[in-house]
């Protein structure tokens, strides 16, 4: 995806970069141009590995303020597994990072997304199963300060409780929103309003754990294991695209993951979670409520970024609907 935010170097230029900051130069081989926001490439160490490299915006370049530093927040999540990697959640091994950039092995497997296709039905289901299960094991991580909200953010978007994070996560958007003139269809007072309605149900929402919040198959990557009769099992090989974790509430999870399927009570995915010692309740008002707010900060994401990235007027009205949806789910359950 073509975007105003990525940052290209010439070979050159990154071998320097690595060897300058890692000590290790490299070989490029691909640019991966499936990502929306920063840039990456395949390349192969001077030391033999193969990894994936990805590179931070230019810091001229104008970002949302809540992408600020976000590539630091990959980095750390990258370390946080890597402390428990007996924890049941596979992802890249983090092999160098600095302020521009970070380096990770290269994953076994296929992004979700293209390998579908090629899946039969009992091994969604099965892989499904296994997500669940996966973001359960996740979601037991807290932060060491206990706040809620962006790790690397600006101070201002992370707090001591949920409401408030939150709060100042979706107000950071309408800042942005206002400074890029973007189509929002609705007054940004109305988006406070349903947020301040929702406060009761934020609240119940005490103890901060990661949230990956972009667990659209095409960061989640599977072994669609051997045919049937075969001795090799469909499962996920790792989790991508860590950047824009949070700390909060669990059930946000659900927002990406209904991208790749069912996410209801009687879901494949949602007995993994709870097999694996997750919970969520999916009967309760309020955290169907709090679903639904989430859907629209997801929404105001969509259409926000597309100032900043320079998207086309097809792709921005694409997120115009979205956004329109989700508000009107949340008039509904008000």
């Amino acid at each position: 995806m073509q975007s105003q935010t990525k940052r290209r170097l010439s070979p050159e230029a990154l071998d320097a970069l690595l060897l300058r900051s890692a000590g290790v130069g490299c070989r490029l081989e691909a640019e991966l141009t499936d990502g929306w926001f920063n840039t990456a490439y395949r390349v192969v160490l001077d030391d033999g590995r193969a990894a994936v490299v990805k590179l931070a915006p230019p810091p001229e370049v104008p970002v949302l303020r809540y992408e600020r530093g976000i590539l630091g927040t990959e980095a750390m999540v990258y370390r946080r597994l890597a402390e428990h990697a007996d924890g049941g959640v596979p992802t890249p091994e983090l092999l160098h990072a600095g302020e521009e950039f970070l380096a990770v092995a290269v994953l076994e497997g296929t992004p979700w997304d293209k390998a579908a296709g090629l899946l039969p039905p009992a091994a969604e289901r099965a892989l499904r199963r296994e997500l669940g299960a996966v973001a359960a094991r996740l979601h037991t991580l807290t932060p060491a300060d206990g706040r809620f909200g962006y790790p690397a953010a600006e101070s201002a978007l992370s707090a001591p409780d949920w409401r408030t994070a939150f709060t100042a996560m979706v107000d950071a958007l309408l800042d942005d929103a206002e400074r890029w003139g973007s189509p929002l269809d609705v007054p940004p007072a109305e988006i406070r309003t349903l947020v301040a309605e929702g406060a009761h149900a934020l609240d119940e929402v005490t103890e901060p754990r990661l949230v990956h919040f972009d667990l659209w198959p095409g960061n989640i990557f599977v072994d669609a294991g051997t045919p049937e009769g075969g001795d090799r099992r469909p499962r996920i090989t790792g989790l991508i695209d860590h950047e824009r974790a949070f700390w909060g509430d669990p059930a946000a999870e659900l927002v990406s993951l209904a991208f790749g399927g069912d996410t209801g009570p009687d879901s494949d995915l949602v007995a993994g979670y709870t097999e694996a010692g997750g919970t969520l309740d999916l009967t309760r008002p309020a955290l169907r409520y709090r679903l639904a707010l989430y859907r629209l900060y997801l929404g105001l994401v969509l259409v926000v970024e597309c100032g900043p990235r320079g998207y086309d007027a097809g792709h921005l009205a694409f997120c115009r609907r979205t956004l329109a949806g989700y508000l009107a789910e949340v008039k509904a359950l008000g």
